[in-house]
């Protein structure tokens, strides 16, 4: 990982070697544009020089014309070349830092945001989406905005003090050191700024940060904030953090805006300086009148560059204050990383994959490391290739844990995981994720049709094979109903749907991938009676072809299994069918006795 104290365009130049080329181009015309923006004030005081000299000007001596009306000819066609000079690479100056702006933008955006995909599950418990999401769109931006103008204009400014120094010294070194007296006032105070505003800036990204995870919360949570009346109550906390960011805004800006006047002051007397002790030169005949009038307006070429200088440090401390939190996200470690192995073929004859967990251990850990919560104590589970088997237990047993390791969500702290002998550490995650089909509790669906939803595993999946998989799923008939069938939109989160029928497109999304391997977790736990029974139906005839594991709330719907796996203390309690667990009056007992009613019926037979 990148040192942090870093200043963080170092470590951006360092990282990008493919943009050096784009940033030297582009800092050439930016440094050529400043010399032809220049040459004017020059080319001002060569003509004051013509008209007073008259014979003996600059031009006529160099050219060796004597009509004075000639050499204003020869001084109008030289500016009219800087002047397109000047056009010409302004335009190129403008185009490379600009496109520069855009290619980098766009590259870390996609860094960071294909780095965030490769992270552990744990790494994002302990972050709120809402910052991530600044990162990835306000920050980048924020970084856009300063190599739009920002970058530009201190290689211009920095062109334009050198171009007006040497000018200065080649006419006059006394005005020159004058003159540029306040220069290190202007450099030593904007390193002062800098620093004051370096950690405010941070402030305010911060507080960007807090602001758009809370309202990407509530947007997300919008239902339960009607349902709970709360609308006022979380319009106050989105009150609180935007006027909190306003606040760490207006506080920057304070600094910030006095840098302008201060500059103004420094530069007011390199002006008088230049005005008074020049034009007492120029009376006593030391300097000629053309030079003061050179010197005189390049006085005020450096003003303009100078006071914008605030406006510029303003762009790259946010700029800056953004790089630093995007840079820091990419060169955040990834905990899990793929192996590099293949799944064995399967044994012949079957589609199925057998899964064990030997002696598997696992702890939830907070952001610092720290132990959180114990989970998983010396699982030993063997799931035969080809059968269904069911986890149950009470909530906090680790039943959705044993899930999130086969798919190496989380890495277990010791035991060893596998498939059909291989352990899944050593599996590239394409073999692995790839042999499995997943169906969670949550049954998200992405904004689009029901087609692309379900063809998000398989994207080369033919509409015959999307059918199939929703008449195995009982999805077909509700779909084929539909106005636009699988053409259908579904919302943002498939908010058009139902529950029910969100939950039969999530498994006909696994099956479409044909998968060795069906994970149910909790797959019914929010559907009515009359969709977990057409959901029964289905696995009954999708789990004859494939490893199922099914973790389950309602003991209903893994009766059938071919073995059941009761969790308690982070071990298997107890294991076997259902008429064999309900014949050892065990902990499977007492949980279907409370879910089908008996414990009731006895309560009230007793009473």
């Amino acid at each position: 990982m990148q040192d942090a104290s870093v200043n963080p365009l170092v470590r951006l130049w360092r990282r990008a070697p493919r943009y050096r080329g784009q940033v030297v181009r582009g800092t050439v015309w930016a440094v050529l544009n400043q010399i032809f923006d220049i040459l004017p004030e020059l080319l001002i005081g060569v003509a004051i020089d013509v008209v007073v000299r008259q014979e003996g000007s600059f031009v006529g001596q160099w050219t060796g014309i004597v009509d004075r009306e000639q050499q204003l000819f020869v001084l109008a066609g030289v500016t009219a070349v800087v002047w397109l000079l000047e056009s010409l690479t302004e335009y190129l100056a403008q185009r490379a830092w600009r496109t520069l702006s855009q290619d980098l933008q766009h590259d870390l955006r996609m860094e960071a945001y294909g780095h965030v995909q490769e992270l552990e599950l744990a790494w994002f418990e302990d972050r709120e989406s809402g910052r991530l999401l600044t990162i990835l769109n306000d920050d980048v931006n924020q970084l856009e905005r300063f190599l739009d103008v920002g970058a530009l204009q201190i290689i211009q400014t920095a062109t334009s003090v050198v171009g007006v120094g040497v000018v200065f010294f080649v006419i006059s070194p006394l005005l020159a050191v004058l003159a540029f007296l306040p220069i290190p006032v202007i450099i030593g105070g904007s390193l002062l700024f800098q620093r004051r505003l370096e950690p405010r800036y941070a402030r305010v990204r911060e507080e960007a940060g807090r602001l758009g995870g809370l309202i990407g919360g509530n947007l997300g949570g919008i239902a339960t904030i009607k349902a709970f009346g709360a609308e006022r109550r979380e319009a106050q906390r989105v009150s609180a953090a935007s006027l909190s960011y306003a606040a760490a805004n207006r506080e920057a800006i304070t600094l910030s805006a006095a840098f302008v006047p201060v500059i103004r002051v420094a530069i007011l007397c390199g002006f008088m300086v230049t005005l008074v002790v020049g034009g007492h030169l120029t009376l006593n005949g030391t300097l000629e009148i053309g030079m003061y009038s050179v010197l005189v307006f390049m006085t005020q070429r450096l003003l303009w560059p100078l006071t914008a200088l605030g406006e510029t440090l303003d762009l790259y401390q946010r700029g800056t204050a953004s790089l630093r939190r995007i840079l820091d996200l990419i060169d955040a470690p990834v905990a899990i990383s793929p192996g590099e192995r293949e799944l064995p073929p399967a044994a012949a004859g079957s589609r199925g994959r057998a899964v064990r967990f030997d002696d598997v251990r696992f702890v939830y850990r907070d952001g610092d490391g720290e132990i959180r919560t114990h989970v998983l104590d010396g699982l030993e589970l063997d799931v035969a290739a080809g059968e269904t088997h069911a986890i149950v237990g009470p909530t906090g047993a680790g039943k959705s844990t044993v899930v999130k390791l086969l798919l190496r969500l989380y890495d277990a702290e010791s035991g060893t995981v596998s498939i059909d002998g291989e352990p899944v550490e050593g599996l590239a995650f394409e073999q692995l994720r790839g042999a499995i089909g997943y169906v969670g509790q949550d049954t998200f669906l992405f904004d689009g049709s029901i087609a692309d939803n379900l063809r998000y595993g398989s994207p080369d999946a033919t509409d015959a094979q999307l059918r199939a998989a929703a008449e195995l799923a009982e999805a077909h008939e509700f779909v084929a109903a539909l106005p636009h069938g699988y053409d259908t939109p579904v919302g943002e989160r498939g908010v058009r749907l139902s529950g029910g029928q969100r939950q039969r497109l999530t498994i006909a999304r696994a099956l479409v991938r044909d998968p060795a391997i069906l994970v149910l977790d909790e797959a019914t736990s929010a559907v009515d009676n009359e969709t977990e029974a057409a959901i029964q139906r289905s696995l009954l005839r999708v789990s004859r072809e494939r490893t199922t594991i099914v973790i389950a709330h309602r003991l209903s719907t893994i009766r059938h299994a071919d073995r059941i796996h009761v969790l308690d203390g982070g071990r298997v309690a107890e294991a076997g069918t259902h008429d064999e667990l309900l014949r050892e009056r065990g902990r499977y007992a007492a949980l279907w006795a409370v879910q089908t009613g008996e414990i009731a019926q006895a309560s009230a037979g007793d009473g």
